[in-house]
This record gives structure tokens, sequence and C-alpha cells, in this order.
């Protein structure tokens, strides 16, 4: 294996903006990101799904620019321009060839810097996200998470929806967005990330040119840390033709020391096809065409979820399943050779995840929001390989016991029953 060195470079803006750069000379893209480290957590629950909200508004036109601007000046670049709300970060990020970065940086900025916030705009965009979320509500897999994460972190920003409710969307007006905005998009809670075929000082210089007249402020931001409520929810959907199924228990921080055992527990226990729960449940008994886990973690705290859609008549056999997985891991040390096949395939997810512009440009920004250093490829197939069997027991013990498991099941319920005695592992 070629070692494999990364061209990163950081630098802080006297107003206390983070610049991060990572030179890929042998591509012809640039992809950049601008990055509010707050999300969703970070909303007073009457305006829950502002940050969303905000996101679609700076795309609807600028100071300088309409909303077709803005679109065919990407467009006659050839560039992608996307923008995404999640938990805890808001990103507007664009790929494009590395000569056109100075126009690409320009239409960035702008959307960021000097949005209208149009009335009339707004009013549009409500009924847009409305319709956004009657989708979301139309759509089982995505009900199913929602609403196991409002109860596994009830009462908790954590907790709600990145859309928003009805309620809350209904009630979004210019006044409230612009206060929302101008509280949040500071210096200190912004990071300009790149990625591709570039030049660290120049792309600083190109930074600065935009940003460095924005005022320094302190926003304080930053909800405190859930506590996680481990219930049994079943929740009745006549219209559903199948049970979804989703199964949570708490499990580390994004920057927790022990993190890595935890992503192999999980790729071995549903990350895969190769998975237990994908080999057992789906192909062995029939029971799903659908099953797997993932990890969900936050500043502060996180989840491990497993989902399945079933029949009614499968259900309780599909969470019994579950629970004799988590059963397994606990009791009974990972084989070497399944240790050996999730390591080499979470590597190979790993690197392939990083051949592009734009994830190389996600993940440095990611990495300034969570860990204080730069993670190299080699330093993280060291930690992973590092991982015994003894830790990935050790993880599951600490994981998956009786009393913290959270159980969602939506769908047709009627006569189906689930007690915390079936949930004993």
């Amino acid at each position: 294996m070629v070692k494999e060195t990364r061209n990163i470079r950081r630098q802080v803006l006297p107003n206390g903006l983070t610049v991060i750069t990572e030179q890929m000379s042998h591509i012809r893209s640039v992809s950049i990101g601008i990055w509010l480290k707050s999300g969703s957590r970070d909303e007073d629950s009457e305006w829950n799904g502002i940050s969303h909200f905000i996101e679609h508004m700076v795309f609807k036109g600028t100071e300088t620019r309409s909303a077709e601007a803005i679109a065919r000046q990407v467009d006659s670049i050839g560039g992608n321009m996307d923008a995404f709300t999640a938990k805890e970060c808001i990103c507007f990020n664009i790929k494009v060839l590395d000569e056109h970065l100075p126009v690409a940086m320009d239409v960035l900025s702008d959307l960021v810097l000097h949005p209208v916030f149009d009335a009339a705009d707004i009013a549009k965009e409500r009924s847009v996200i409305l319709e956004e979320i009657k989708m979301d509500q139309d759509n089982p897999d995505y009900l199913v998470h929602e609403i196991f994460t409002q109860s596994f972190w009830k009462d908790h920003a954590l907790g709600r929806p990145i859309l928003g409710t009805r309620e809350t969307v209904k009630k979004f007006e210019r006044s409230v967005v612009s206060r929302f905005y101008g509280h949040h998009f500071a210096p200190s809670n912004l990071i300009v990330s790149a990625a591709g075929n570039l030049d660290h000082d120049r792309f600083v210089e190109l930074v600065a040119q935009h940003f460095q007249h924005v005022k320094p402020s302190k926003n304080g931001l930053h909800s405190p840390a859930p506590k996680t409520f481990s219930r049994i929810n079943l929740r009745n959907k006549k219209s559903l033709e199948q049970v979804q199924i989703c199964i949570g228990v708490p499990s580390h921080p994004v920057a927790h020391e022990h993190r890595h055992a935890s992503y192999i527990l999980n790729t071995l226990l549903g990350g895969g096809m190769s998975s237990r729960l994908f080999q057992n449940v789906r192909e062995r008994q029939g029971l799903a065409y659908s099953i797997y886990s993932d990890l969900n973690p936050y500043r502060d705290t996180g989840s491990m979820c497993v989902y399945a859609g079933t029949s009614r008549e499968s259900a309780i056999k599909v969470i019994e399943c579950v629970v004799a997985e988590f059963r397994n891991l606990k009791s009974t040390p990972v084989p070497e050779e399944e240790v050996r096949r999730s390591k080499d395939q979470l590597k190979g997810s790993l690197m392939l995840s990083l051949e592009s512009s734009t994830a190389r440009m996600s993940n440095l920004a990611r990495q300034e929001m969570y860990f204080d250093r730069f993670y190299t490829l080699d330093e993280l197939i060291e930690r992973i390989e590092a991982v015994t069997t003894e830790d990935l027991q050790q993880t599951a013990n600490e994981f998956f016991s009786t009393d913290q498991i959270a159980v969602t099941i939506l769908g047709n319920l009627t006569g189906l029953k689930l007690t915390r005695d079936q949930l004993v592992c």
C-alpha cells in the first residue's frame, strides 16, 4: 500500500471564519462548501424547520442576482450546486472545473451573504415545504425513522424533524427568517472548505475578498446533550401494506475514542449483503426484503438503529431475530474471519468514499467541526485494524441492554403486541 499524504491546509481569518483546503492536483475539478456549524438542533421548538427553510430561501435571490440568474450562471460554467440541512450543520456547495473557481466562489458566497428573503418568495416557499413534508409523511421508511427519533430524543431539539412541522412552517415570516439568519450566520460559526485542483493561498485570498467585511459576533449556540428514552411505540396506520420497524439503542458520539469498534459492529450487524441481519432475516428466512442497521452519531450522543420492512405476521419474529443477534454479539466472540471481512468492507467503502473532490471537501469540514485535527486515511485504517474481537464484544455489551432498546412499529397493527420481555438480550 502506498502511504497517502493529504495536502491539507487550514487558516482562520481575523473575523473568525475558518478556511480549509485540500489540494488534489491530479484532477480538474474543485468542490467548495460553505458550512454553517449549526443545524436543526439549534432551533427553538416554535421555529422548528427554520434552518432548512433558510437553506431553500438563499437560492431565491440575492441583492444582485435573481433566482434565475443564479441558476443560469451556475449552468453556464457546467457547475453542480446543491445544499442540505442536517441536525448539526447546513452546507451550501458547488463543484466546477478548476478554471471557474472565482465565478463559483462569487455565486456561492453571494447566496450565503446577501439573500434578500423577499416576502412573496417566503410565502411561496412555505407551500413548497409543506408539500415536501406531505411527501415525507407518505414515505413509510422515512416516517418510521422520524417517529422513532422523536420518541428516542423526546423533548429535545435533536428529536424534532429537520423540515419542521406544518404548524411551525406556516408561521415563518420575513422578520423571523431574517432574525434567525442574522444570529446564526456569523463568521465564527462558518467554515469554508474546498478540495480539488486549487492553490491554498490564492483560495484564502478569494474567500477573504468575499467574507472579510463580515463582522465577528458571539452566538453562544449549542443545545445541551439530550437524554434518550427507550420506549416501545406502536403506531397504527391501516393504509400501509407493510409493517415498518425501527429498533435502536444509544451509541457513541462522533468523536468517541472507541468509535471504530462501533463502525465495525454496525457493519457486521447490518451494514451490507454479507451482514448477519441480511443473511439471517432476508436470505435464510425470507422475512423481509429490506433490513439494515446504521449509526447516527452527533456531537454529544448517538444511536444505532436497525430498520426492517415486513408483513404483520412476521413482525414479531423479525424483532426477535434482531434481539437474538444483539444477544449473540454480547455472548459470543465474533469469529476472526468475520471481523476481517467487516474491516475490509469498511476500509473499502472509506477509500471509495474519498475519491471525489466533493467527498473530500465534506470530510475536511466534518473533521474541523468534530475533531481538533485531521486524520489521514492511513490513520483511519490503522484505527480500524487495531479493533479486536474483545473490543467488539465490549461495545456490544455496552450498547445492547434490554432496558436501553427502543422500538417503533408503524403499519396496520391490528392484534399486534410487543412487551419488554420480548426484548431481553
